[in-house]
């Protein structure tokens, strides 16, 4: 029963959206896994400076040997191998993005990447003056004799752990978006916030030292009380001046922009892993080989997704926040308090956001912009699976995810993003209101 001036407020916030989203893949970041050069380490302007690490053991150790090549629009600019400290560098012409890969025919015997999906590195920009720096993890070789097809179980079992990360971050950013219509371009700083928290509470060198278990618990409340800042600082405050969702989205993006560089400043640039599991021995359940950290990491993803189902099916803020979700004017005439259950869904989202950080840290690692590699992925996932509706965001992170990584086996590296990109086109051309959205009835 949503009228003409519904449709046309629907239509006008999907059209920023897409806008955004749009200039948000133009300007997206080089690839993840870059570091900032130590200041014992050489430096010569503008080079590629690929850093090889066994990351087994206590200690981190560094691989001899192994060569690093760097392309740029599909010609080579030059090679290099490994030396004793693990260090390849490579001139380039000049400022640019290039393409930085590792031979995997060049590598020692029983050692191979921990992410095999960082075998090339896409886009790393190098800038004027500066030498740019690249680390490439090794471990326990996975995949060494695997067919084909259980190569693909391997890529669908990460995927569908990126997918339920996406998914529980997914969720509170749909919440949002159901109950004010903002779509938060700082969503991924939430994520960032969490995952910066937990290093910082659990590092012994500058941090407090504590398990990363509570670390991680810690980190999820701070999240939880950054979302009620904003939503009680900023969000509150701008609605109450009937600012238009338009206008919303703008400040959401400048937003962004400064706690994407104020967390910068504070952390530094460099990639860190948790101290904690960060070499762990994999498990062998059939054919899929899964680090035990990415094994529990989908178990808590699984289990936060089916509390969040119950709360919002068999509770009376669940029961709220659905209503508000559907027609905020006519729950407040009901007697919900509307602006408590934006509260609500705030908190939410800044809890589940910074779970999602603190998962992604302990699978991958932490970074300054972590969030911001990751808000395209969880957006997608929002639409595919139906804007407001946070089972769709569940569902849609889950399809997105598998989609995102098991594509790698066909495709190139490069193209991951094309490939849920371009699920997320099929799903709208089919249906254009998402797989568990509503189509409404305009009259």
């Amino acid at each position: 029963m949503t009228c003409r001036s519904a449709r046309s407020r629907r239509a006008r916030v999907l059209s920023g959206a897409a806008l955004a989203l749009a200039l948000l893949s133009i300007a997206a970041p080089a690839s993840a896994g870059t570091e900032e050069p130590a200041g014992d380490e050489p430096a010569s302007e503008e080079t590629i400076n690929a850093r090889l690490i066994d990351q087994r053991g206590k200690q981190d150790k560094p691989v001899e040997g192994v060569t690093v090549v760097v392309e740029q629009g599909g010609d080579e600019i030059g090679q290099a191998e490994s030396d004793a400290d693990g260090l390849a560098i490579i001139p380039v012409p000049g400022p640019g993005k290039y393409s930085v890969r590792v031979d995997p025919t060049t590598f020692p015997k029983g050692l191979g990447l921990t992410d095999a999906a960082q075998e090339e590195l896409p886009n790393v920009q190098v800038f004027a003056g500066r030498p740019k720096f690249v680390i490439f993890g090794f471990g326990e070789r996975l995949d060494t004799g695997k067919t084909g097809f259980e190569r693909v179980l391997n890529l669908a079992a990460s995927g569908l752990r990126v997918g339920l990360i996406v998914a529980v971050a997914a969720v509170g950013l749909s919440l949002v978006f159901g109950t004010t219509g903002l779509i938060n371009f700082a969503h991924g700083e939430l994520l960032t916030f969490g995952g910066v928290v937990a290093w910082y509470l659990s590092a012994s060198d500058g941090g407090l030292g504590i398990t990363l278990v509570v670390a991680g618990i810690l980190a999820v409340i701070l999240g939880a009380g950054f979302g009620a800042a904003l939503e009680r600082g900023v969000w509150r405050p701008l609605r109450g001046r009937r600012v238009g969702n338009i206008s919303l989205l703008v400040v959401s993006i400048g937003l962004a922009l400064f706690l994407r560089n104020f967390i910068q400043v504070i952390f530094g640039s460099s990639p860190r892993p948790y101290e904690q599991y960060a070499t762990q021995d994999p498990w062998h359940i059939g054919p899929i080989d899964i680090l035990p950290k990415n094994a529990i990491a989908i178990v808590i993803c699984v289990v936060v997704l089916v509390t969040v189902a119950l709360l919002l099916l068999r509770t009376r803020l669940g029961t709220a926040l659905r209503a508000v979700t559907d027609n905020a004017e006519l729950s407040e005439s009901s007697g919900i308090d509307v602006q408590r259950v934006i509260m609500a869904a705030w908190i939410s989202c800044g809890a589940l956001a910074a779970l999602a950080g603190v998962l992604l840290g302990v699978t991958q690692s932490v970074d300054w912009d972590m969030g911001e590699n990751f808000l395209l992925l969880i957006f997608a996932a929002m639409i595919v699976g139906g804007l407001g509706s946070p089972f769709g965001a569940m569902v849609g992170g889950m399809v997105l995810g598998v989609a995102f990584e098991a594509s790698t086996y066909w495709v190139p590296v490069d193209f991951k993003k094309a490939m849920y990109l371009g699920a997320l086109i099929i799903v709208l051309l089919v249906r254009p209101q998402g797989i568990l959205g509503v189509r409404e009835r305009v009259g």
